[in-house]
């Protein structure tokens, strides 16, 4: 099988990208490994699928973590999807509404080449995120193997647990994070934070990405972070949001209100791969 592919990066989080709709695309676990392996195939943190939409959506978006599982939402590969889209002719509207596992989302390509997603609305109670916990509250204590940890837990779409630190660059992301991902509580594994607060509208964020690893940004994390850091009465309403890879710029409004963020995506190669 022969398919064509888009390399892509948002903020150095970085993407295959296919378009499902003019090439046949049926890859099973196995092959999305391969592609995503950074020795044997193209590398990268996800694989995107770019779709028909199944209703009233201009498109639908499907994202694949590089050990091949299947997730919810990815915020730089929703930058990166309006980028494509744009790029290769399948649409010239600036606002456009994507089909998710999670719910449709509504990206807006700005005049300074910058995307805008509408991220929804966050979740926190606990059998949505899914987080197994007896009541819904602001922080929560996770049993660790040397010491309890107290973290944030919510969904951006997809379930995140964010911990406040002092210093993120010491921040234990491989060690702990690997523990947290796969951590009992979360029955469908977790993404994991970690948060640095430079000035209440500025932040420095780390993340450990589930299936996927330490990545050098993830876009849902970064609005997780900024959702329990204004929680917890660290930060105002608009944050930006440094990570090894660049800056996004996060907005919340409060209870009841989406989340909103902004920043690059960037076209890297194109090329054809044989499968």
């Amino acid at each position: 099988m022969k398919l064509k592919f888009t390399k892509m990066q948002g903020l150095g989080n970085d993407f295959v990208v296919l378009d499902g709709i003019n090439q046949v695309v049926n890859l099973d676990r196995q092959q999305i490994r391969r592609l995503a392996d950074r020795h044997f195939g193209i590398g990268c943190d996800q694989l995107l699928l770019v779709e028909q939409a199944q209703g009233q959506a201009d498109f639908r978006y499907r994202i694949f973590n590089a050990d091949g599982g299947e997730v919810e939402q990815c915020g730089n590969g929703a930058r990166c999807f309006v980028r494509y889209v744009h790029d290769h002719g399948l649409t010239q509207n600036s606002e456009i509404r994507i089909e998710t596992l999670s719910g449709v989302i509504s990206p807006r390509l700005e005049n300074n080449g910058n995307i805008t997603v509408n991220m929804g609305k966050p979740i926190f109670e606990p059998e949505r995120i899914p987080f197994i916990v007896d009541q819904c509250a602001l922080t929560y204590q996770l049993e660790l193997p040397d010491s309890p940890v107290t973290i944030c837990a919510l969904s951006m779409g997809n379930p995140h647990a964010v911990r406040v630190v002092t210093d993120i660059a010491r921040a234990p992301v491989a060690t702990e994070g690997a523990l947290i991902e796969q951590h009992r509580r979360f029955p469908n594994k977790v993404n994991v934070g970690y948060l640095q607060v430079i000035d209440r509208n500025h932040i420095k964020l780390r993340v450990f990405e589930r299936g996927a690893g330490e990545t050098l940004a993830c876009g849902t994390g970064a609005c997780a972070a900024v959702v329990a850091g204004i929680n917890l009465g660290l930060l105002d309403r608009q944050v930006v949001v440094s990570t090894q890879g660049g800056e996004l710029t996060i907005s919340w409004q409060g209870h009841g209100e989406p989340v909103w963020m902004t920043g690059p995506a960037v076209t890297v190669f194109e090329g054809e791969i044989n499968l």
